[in-house]
């Protein structure tokens, strides 16, 4: 008997086992949540979409679309860099540091124009070194994008600017470089596979 009178008595000691309610999280929560997605939804509802241009980098729409030139007229490479090289190898040429390597005083943009050509023609990815830099970034493929004379348009504009000082290509030079890989589907496996080029 004294034996089960102190079991009992034990038992009542003991705190009762915990356990969620219907409500495990407190309501003040709950509505704090509801209402931040609510608030959230609306702000984005609300929101001004057609910020200036003055609030980015001073491009406009225009500025992305590469008019096809008349037959005979010159192509404006200058043009073609702003709309799709700009974004990653910067106004200056000098890319980002340690994401897109820079344009300004490049080996590979100052060699063989056959080199800068099958890199715009093809694209990279893999490890490229730049000025004594290691990148490994990935360059997309403009050979289905660009036409023979607008590579060798914006191949001539970098080679001629940022402080570079090479010589401008034709169209027929690109032309010669797409046909000479034309088997050639992936981009150029960096130093690896570019370096046989310079």
């Amino acid at each position: 008997m004294s034996d089960n009178s102190e079991q009992t008595r034990a038992q009542r000691r003991e705190m009762p086992e915990p356990y969620e309610s219907n409500f495990p999280a407190p309501w003040y929560v709950i509505v704090f949540v509801a209402g931040l997605f609510i608030w959230a939804v609306g702000y984005i509802g609300m929101a001004y979409r057609d910020a200036p241009s003055s609030l980015g980098d001073h491009r406009v729409a225009a500025d992305f679309v590469v008019a096809k030139a008349a037959p005979g007229a010159a192509i404006d490479g200058g043009q073609i860099y702003t709309s799709h090289c700009l974004a990653c190898h910067q106004a200056t040429g000098q890319g980002l540091p340690g994401v897109f390597p820079p344009l300004a005083g490049s080996e590979w943009v100052d060699g063989k124009a056959s080199t800068t050509i099958q890199i715009v023609l093809h694209g990279v990815e893999g490890a490229l070194t730049v000025k004594g830099t290691t990148y490994r970034g990935q360059m997309p493929t403009f050979k289905d994008q660009l036409d023979d004379g607008q590579i060798a348009a914006v191949v001539s504009h970098i080679r001629a600017s940022f402080g570079n000082s090479a010589g401008a290509v034709t169209a027929d030079e690109v032309k010669a470089e797409r046909e000479r890989t034309k088997d050639h589907t992936a981009p150029w496996n960096g130093d690896a596979e570019l370096n046989p080029f310079k």
